[in-house]
Formats: structure tokens, sequence, C-alpha cells
């Protein structure tokens, strides 16, 4: 009963817009909406060769039951019972949303259970919608948002203007080199901090604590690059004191022989020199010296040509 209750209303949403004289699917819009809601936990996976986005049921569910006017566009009432199962329905129905289920069914080697969000998905045979243990994949493309399409208009143009760098007046070239040497600065740095950080934990604790989790990850968005605490507990078990402090032996061994074995202060200022004088020549550089490596060419070019035309021809050489 609860289930006509909802397909009536989706129908009557669907033709209130076409007398409104707007070709607009409520549905869709309320996949869009799902979709791009931040509080939705989605993340990316291969199926079928293809990376897909998709997210769990019961993270759907919670979403739904925490902000029920997402329902609005639809134009159903939020307290009719099992509401949120009959929506997840229809989005499989109208081909928004695939269940998936996992490739691999056991945990991976070492470990004790099975991955919250597997790398690798399949379409499941029943395309039911359930709160238990699924995964939903998004089956539509996403709009494009307007930075995109700044950002493609500009990577031709960064693109050019890197490879007129060589030109650029002296003051450019010098902003420019300044400003990535401290932008790699930044990077390098947070990333040996992290990792000198997560050593500490891991050889006096035994705890596996990354701050800034998802700086490299791929898919992740703004917000969470820069999300500085794990926003989930390590439900590992703890290594052995052994293997602590097996791990903390060899760092500290590699750390010294860096030390003992490494480049002195004379072989570290020739290095120093080699690469100041590679980045002065090309601060220095300018268009005029191709003048220089044309016209010697040419010279040597022609003198080379009259000299194997006097052998051919027993003349002697001009001049």
């Amino acid at each position: 009963m609860a289930k006509k209750k909802v397909e009536k209303a989706v129908d009557g949403a669907a033709k209130a817009t076409k007398k409104q004289g707007k070709e607009v699917d409520p549905v869709r819009v309320f996949a869009e909406r799902v979709r791009d809601h931040k509080e939705l936990d989605t993340r990316w996976a291969v199926l079928q060769e293809a990376r897909v986005e998709y997210f769990r049921g019961k993270d759907f569910i919670a979403l739904l039951r925490a902000h029920p006017e997402l329902i609005k566009p639809l134009g159903i009432e939020a307290a009719i019972a099992d509401v949120d199962l009959d929506v997840g329905n229809i989005l499989i129905r109208r081909r928004l949303i695939v269940r998936c289920d996992r490739v691999s069914k056991t945990p991976r080697p070492g470990k004790t259970k099975l991955s919250k969000w597997p790398a690798r998905i399949e379409i499941y045979p029943e395309q039911m919608f359930s709160e238990k243990d699924s995964f939903y994949a998004w089956a539509f493309e996403r709009r494009r948002p307007l930075w995109q399409t700044v950002l493609s208009f500009f990577v031709p143009v960064v693109t050019l203007a890197c490879c007129l760098f060589p030109i650029f007046p002296h003051w450019c070239k010098l902003g420019v080199l300044y400003f990535f040497l401290a932008f790699l600065t930044l990077i390098f740095g947070v990333l040996t901090l992290r990792a000198l950080i997560f050593a500490i934990f891991w050889l006096a604790l035994g705890k596996r604590m990354w701050f800034l989790p998802n700086i490299l990850a791929e898919e992740a968005t703004m917000s969470e690059l820069f999300q500085f605490m794990p926003d989930s507990k390590d439900d590992e078990p703890s290594p052995k004191w052994s293997t602590r402090i097996a791990f903390g032996a060899v760092a500290g061994l590699i750390i010294w022989l860096v030390l003992v074995h490494g480049p002195n202060e004379a072989a570290r200022a020739r290095y120093q020199k080699k690469a100041s004088n590679i980045i002065d020549d090309i601060l220095t550089w300018k268009p005029k010296a191709l003048s220089a490596f044309t016209e010697y060419p040419f010279r040597t070019s022609n003198l080379s040509l009259g000299l194997n035309l006097s052998e051919c021809f027993g003349l002697e050489p001009y001049g």
C-alpha cells in the first residue's frame, strides 16, 4: 500500500511539472540533490573496468531520515512507512543507481575483516534496494560545475605559458621559480612531518595515526583533502614489540649510514654550484642566444660545402 502511494506521488509530481511547461524529472532532481549532499559518504571503485562513485544503503537511509526535506521534489510524505526503501527502488527502476556487491568476499591477507569500502565491485543479480550491507553506484553523469569549466579554460593557457617560460622577463622567472620552490618545500615538509609523527606513534604506542589522512587521496573532495584528524579509529591489532623494535633498528641503521657515508661539505658545495649554474642559465637565457647557435653552423656548413666541391672538380679552395 505504501509503495503504491509513493509511486502515485512521484507520477503526480512529474505531471505537475509538465503542466507548468517545465521538462524536469523530479526523480532526477532528487537524485542530483542526494548525490551532491555533503553528508552522504561516497567512494570510488572499479565496476566492469570503469571507475564509478558509489554509496552504502545504510548511509542513504540515514541521510533521508535526517533530512526529510530532500524528498519534497518527489511530492512524497516522509511519514509513509518504508518510504526510504521505496525511494531507493524508484531510483533503481529509473536506472539512476545500480545495486552492486563486492568482488572479493574474503578479507585480504593479514586482515581479519572485510573492507568497509571495497575497491572493486560488481553488479548484484537482484536489483532491489536494501539497507543491509549493500552498495549502490550512481548510473548518471554529474553536471559539470562552473569551476570545472573555468579550469578547463585555464589548462591550455597555463600549458602555453609553461612553453613560453624561457622568454619571460627576468623578474617573472624569479617569481615563478621562488613560488614553485616554496610550494614543493611545503609539500615535502608536510609529508615528512606526517611520516615522522606516524613513526613515533607506531614505534612508541603501536598506533597507526596518520594526520591529514586524505592528503594523497585521488577521489577526496577539498574539505576531505585538508581534514586534519582521521575520522575512523584503528581497528587492527597493535604490532608486537619485537616487530616495532626491529623496524626501529633498521630505520636507525639507514639514518646512520646516510649521515656517515653522505657527501661532505666540498661535494655538497660542488653539487650546489652545478645546480645554481643550471638555474642561472635558465634565468638569464634570452631569445638572442639562438643567433649564436644558428650563425656558426651555417658558416661551417658553407665552408665544408666549398671544400667538397673543390675536391670534386679539381679546383683550389677560394681564398
